[in-house]
């Protein structure tokens, strides 16, 4: 695995550059085939063993792949639970912890294996056309539940004349009809939905249990007695106008008849059983059509009564949450100043926190991410990061003692130098705002040098940067860059009231933040004032472009993945349904003044920088159309310009190996012609 991605490594770039006669102390391209990171870990339920993905790349075929592999909570014992060049994921342990049941590609399409744990025997368990979701045992572990996708066939609109025998026609029509008729990363929408499913830990086939034009998504969860499950779904009749307005469901296996427990207007997702079986958390929220809300953890009674709020005097995301053992309280995971932390939440929404620094699954750029599990008796497992190192795999008792199982990457960072990152929060010139933000220094910083800096702009915009490890702004300070990110209003993990302060509003005075925060780190010293350059994707981008329109302070840009035009952008991305209805005040020709103010293409005329335009050809979410319109533009005013176009990439460019490798490539050479 990492032995050979490191030789194969070695062995191309002595044929390409020659023998080298000694490793590069320097974080480089190639090296993010080398790098790993922890995901998913499961801890038994008495705490004793966790099992988790180690993911890993292959550098042959461009792949990223991941294996199990178990370990005993104190560290020791670490092995490979499976082996292979393949995907094997989403590990799930029995209620009596003898077994386990996951995903593997090992035989092509992803299927479910159960695991012996302790004689390693194994049993393939489905092999369907389809690849199941992840599996939810049931009480007495004799039942497995899974959603999986399900054609459903329509009555075809015409019907064509059969063509004779050996002819050559061109493909047949392909018929859209509904509104979101593609999705970014999986290209355009088939007409299938995802279903529930019944399997006997027995193996044989498995049983469908629900068969209605619409998905039933998220976790599944079985009652306490085994006859029921619970799911979400937006089974409303304007559900395709309405896309979050999803509820709380649950299916009687004997008749399977589903029955709504919520109704309010708004989503209600991932419901989770209590363990005396008499209550359901979940969460949701109430709707209010805004850019950026909150998601709430709530609890009511089985049949849907007495539901009652248990953040709502916590304002940050709840974004996992597991019961406590005695259904007295909850574990949740929620971001916090560009930190993601596991804490315990009382029923009464008190929370303490018991884990920081979770994440690091995220290798391209520094986002919030990762996962824990708790043990019956309180023990944390979750993946840990900082900004020296991605995701690895640790455990926290619930009394401040945390305590590092992993080091995956320890043969790579022994001998390569990564920059320092340092955090900083300075004022916004708009309205003295408190902002915080990150500063990432080349390896073997001279601070009576002067260097050239990067700002480097997250999209969403609803997310965050973090103190986590990044590949991206590694690679920029490799070669020879401070890196400066941060967090502007509109950001996640600082409360709801900064996050809206973009409704209907983006971009604005995001941008006064972020030329406040240039300012700051040029006030550090060891900027050269005069070599400033500009990158950033998805949301990133816009704020790119929208930058370069405002200032010619910056020597070069990247603007990548972006949205040029709100108009063509709203009727054209993958969620139609979504963005006029949350971004703006309404549809685009109802508000087409509003559109156009808030759209970068607005400000082209003013642009003199020399912009790179970089996008996925696939990208479906903000579709590489943006980006053409904006080049097209740029090249009619003169501006020195380039479009950089990804073949087979879709928004997450970063997705392949080479892909990451690509977009770092050229952004630095961009700004060294500009150096």
């Amino acid at each position: 695995m990492r032995i050979t991605c490191f030789l194969l490594t070695f062995i191309w770039s002595a044929l390409v550059y020659g023998q080298p006669e000694e490793l590069s102390s320097t974080f480089e391209a190639l090296d993010i085939f080398d790098l790993e990171y922890v995901s998913d870990p499961q801890i038994s339920p008495n705490g004793e063993r966790i099992i988790y993905v180690r993911n890993f790349k292959d550098i042959m075929t461009d792949a990223n792949l991941s294996n199990l592999w178990m370990i005993n909570a104190d560290g020791s014992g670490n092995h490979p639970l499976t082996t292979g060049n393949h995907s094997d994921h989403s590990p799930v342990w029995s209620p009596d912890g003898d077994k386990i049941v996951y995903r593997s590609s090992k035989n092509g399409k992803s299927q479910l294996y159960l695991r012996w744990l302790m004689d390693g025997s194994e049993q393939q368990l489905t092999n369907t056309p389809q690849s199941p979701g992840r599996p939810y045992w049931s009480p007495d572990g004799a039942w497995l539940a899974f959603t999986m996708s399900v054609p459903y066939a329509e009555k075809p609109f015409a019907k064509l004349p059969a063509k004779p025998n050996g002819a050559k026609w061109n493909d047949p029509p392909k018929v859209i009809s509904k509104l979101q008729y593609r999705n970014d990363g999986a290209g355009y929408a088939e007409d299938e939905y995802s279903q529930i499913f019944l399997l006997t830990t027995d193996g044989g086939t498995p049983v469908q249990l629900t068969n209605d034009p619409f998905d039933h998504s998220g976790a599944l969860s079985w009652s306490a007695d085994g006859k029921s499950i619970f799911y979400s779904a937006n089974q409303h009749e304007d559900r395709v106008l309405e896309p979050r307005n999803s509820e709380i469901h649950r299916l009687d296996i004997a008749n399977r008849k589903s029955t709504p427990l919520t109704s309010r207007m708004g989503p209600d997702m991932y419901p989770v059983i209590s363990p005396d079986g008499q209550r359901i958390a979940y969460l949701g929220s109430d709707e209010h059509y805004q850019g950026y809300q909150l998601t709430r953890l709530y609890v009511m009674n089985t049949d849907g009564s007495l539901a009652q709020c248990i953040s709502c005097d916590f304002d940050r995301d709840i974004d996992d949450f597991s019961w406590a053992a005695d259904g007295k309280s909850f574990y949740i995971q929620y971001d916090d100043e560009g930190n993601t932390k596991v804490a315990n939440m009382k029923l009464d929404g008190m929370a303490n926190d018991l884990v920081t620094d979770v994440g690091g699954v995220s290798l391209g750029r520094p986002y919030s991410g990762g996962s824990f599990s708790v043990s019956n008796a309180g023990k944390v497992a979750f993946t840990f990061s900082t900004p020296t190192h991605p995701a690895d795999l640790a455990v926290a008792t619930g009394k401040g003692n945390n305590q590092r199982l992993t080091e995956l990457n320890r043969d790579l960072f022994e001998y390569k130098k990564l920059g320092k990152v340092e955090e900083i929060w300075y004022k916004s010139s708009f309205d003295q705002r408190d902002i915080q933000g990150w500063i990432c220094y080349p390896p073997d910083f001279d601070p009576a040098k002067k260097y050239p800096l990067i700002l480097e702009i997250h999209g969403g915009p609803f997310a965050n940067y973090g103190d986590r490890f990044t590949a991206e702004i590694q690679l920029y300070a490799a070669a020879g860059y401070v890196v400066f990110y941060a967090n502007p209003r509109g950001s996640t993990s600082y409360g709801e009231e900064f996050g809206n302060l973009i409704h209907h509003n983006y971009p604005s005075q995001d941008y006064d933040d972020l030329m406040s925060g240039v300012d700051a780190v040029i006030g550090k010293g060891s900027i050269d004032a005069g070599r400033l350059y500009v990158t950033g994707g998805s949301g990133g981008g816009v704020l790119t472009s929208w930058i370069v329109g405002k200032t010619d302070r910056f020597k070069a840009a990247v603007v990548a993945k972006p949205v040029i035009n709100w108009y063509s952008f709203v009727l054209y991305a993958d969620g139609p349904a979504f963005f006029y209805k949350y971004w703006f005040p309404g549809k685009p020709w109802e508000h087409l003044e509003h559109y156009m103010q808030r759209s970068p293409i607005s400000l082209v005329g003013n642009v003199k920088t020399p912009t790179m335009l970089l996008t996925g050809e696939s990208d479906f979410r903000t579709p590489i159309a943006e980006s053409e319109q904006y080049y097209a533009a740029l090249k009619l005013n003169g501006v020195e310009t380039m479009m950089v176009r990804i073949p087979n990439a879709g928004h997450g460019i970063a997705n392949k190996p080479s892909n990451l490798i690509a977009k770092v490539t050229y952004i630095l050479a961009w700004f060294e012609k500009y150096k």
